[in-house]
Order: C-alpha cells, then sequence, then structure tokens
C-alpha cells in the first residue's frame, strides 16, 4: 500500500508527466486482469469485451454531442470494462441493462447540466439502475474531466489520508477533493497545464499497476523532491 503513495509524495510535475505517458502501456497490461470477464453486450449487439482505451474514446463522442450524454449502449461497454479491471458483479451489468435508453440520456444529460455540482451530478445519475458512485464518476469523468476524476480501486489506493474504501457518494467526494487539491498543486509547477482531476487520476492508476505490472517502465522517484522541498517550488519542475 504504502507503495503505491509513492507518486503521491512526489512533487515534481515532470516526474508525473512521465508516469502519465507510460499510461498506454498500464493499459494494455491491466486490461489483461479482465481476460476472464463475461462482458455485457456492445453497441450494435456485439459481445465483445470493451478496448482497453474505451474510456479515452469515450469522451469524443460525449463531446461531439449538442448536449453532453451517454447512451445505454455506452454506459453498457463503460460498465464492462470497469468490471473487467474490478471484481466480476454481473448482477450490475443486468440492472444497467434493464434502463430504458431514454431514461438514459435524460438521466446523464440532467446530471451534466448540474455540474460543476459534483455531488448532485453523482446522484442524478445513481437514480439509473445499477449505477453507483464509481461508474457515475466515470460517466462524469469522461465528458468533464476538468471537474470530475474517475474513482477507481488503484488510484484510491494510492491517495494517502484515506480511510478504507467505501462505494459511497460521501466516500467519492473526499476522494475527490484530495485529487483536485493535489492536480492544483501540479499545475502550479507545470507549464503544460495538463493538470486536471481526471489526468491525475490516470497517472495514480498507472503508477499503481505499473508497480505490479511492469516496473521496469516506470520513471525512478526515488529523487523526487517532496512538497515543502526547496525543489518543489512553483516552477522548479517544470517542463520546457
Amino acid at each position: 500500500m504504502a507503495g503505491a503513495r509513492v507518486l503521491w509524495g512526489c512533487d515534481d510535475p515532470s516526474r508525473w508527466a512521465a508516469v502519465l505517458a507510460r499510461h498506454g502501456e498500464g493499459t494494455g497490461r491491466g486490461a489483461a486482469r479482465g481476460g476472464s470477464v463475461a462482458p455485457g453486450p456492445a453497441p450494435g449487439g456485439s459481445s465483445s469485451l470493451p478496448s482497453p482505451r474505451y474510456r479515452e474514446e469515450l469522451p469524443a463522442h460525449i463531446l461531439a454531442r449538442a448536449e453532453k450524454h451517454v447512451t445505454l449502449p455506452e454506459l453498457e461497454r463503460l460498465l464492462a470494462w470497469k468490471l473487467a479491471r474490478g471484481r466480476f458483479r454481473p448482477r450490475l451489468q443486468q440492472l444497467v441493462r434493464s434502463n430504458t435508453p431514454q431514461l438514459v440520456v435524460q438521466r446523464s444529460a440532467a446530471a451534466f447540466r448540474l455540474l460543476p455540482d459534483v455531488s448532485a451530478a453523482i446522484r442524478e445519475l445513481c437514480a439509473l439502475r445499477g449505477v453507483g458512485p464509481a461508474t457515475a464518476s466515470a460517466v462524469l469523468a469522461a465528458g468533464a474531466p476538468e471537474l470530475v476524476a474517475f474513482m477507481s480501486d488503484e488510484a484510491v489506493a494510492a491517495v494517502p489520508g484515506l480511510p478504507a474504501p467505501q462505494y459511497t457518494l460521501k466516500y467519492y467526494l473526499m476522494y475527490l477533493d484530495k485529487v483536485r487539491e493535489r492536480a492544483a498543486a501540479l499545475r502550479l509547477g507545470s507549464s503544460s497545464g495538463q493538470w486536471t482531476p481526471q489526468s491525475l487520476e490516470r497517472a495514480l492508476w498507472t503508477w499503481t499497476v505499473g508497480r505490479k505490472l511492469c516496473p521496469d517502465l516506470l520513471p525512478d522517484l526515488k529523487a523526487c523532491p517532496a512538497p515543502g522541498h526547496p525543489d518543489s517550488s512553483p516552477g522548479a519542475g517544470a517542463t520546457q
């Protein structure tokens, strides 16, 4: 657990960026853990497992619409993608599938309209059958990464100061507050401006999964300045 939190203690944005750059490798190898998962149907009736990069593909669909929302097939695929990385819960897939297409569009559109009130947006999505705070966060993060971070188990494990994981709105908001604060601190020291709550979550996920599956691909953080170190002042670790 402590090793998963090493990245959090690093205050050099360039090291975080180096970890995030390995997200593709972590995505591919991390997906292998879901090889035995029986996914729900994909759009068009296909039963194939969503691409490991499905969460990178979904934002383009959401942002291309006049009003942000997700469709029922997209929600099903997003849940299948999520379950492929964690504990398989077929009951959730059945529940999500029982929502009508119209209701999913209505609820998800209403949730995006409620932002920046993340609490209200999460509650709106959780009114859908089979959708809890973690799945709701995945939907919102796809369409509003500057406000919301997905609550992945791997990212939660990398954030210090949180109690034992709970899949509740209260717990998610505690996690999001910490992620937002860390992202804001990294933005102060970075010239790229890339650090949103969602990009921070991806870096944390990559670090946690990478340590288990491909540690040789991760940057060495042994000499990384910690928060409060003189070398961690704004601009000290900025990429040029």
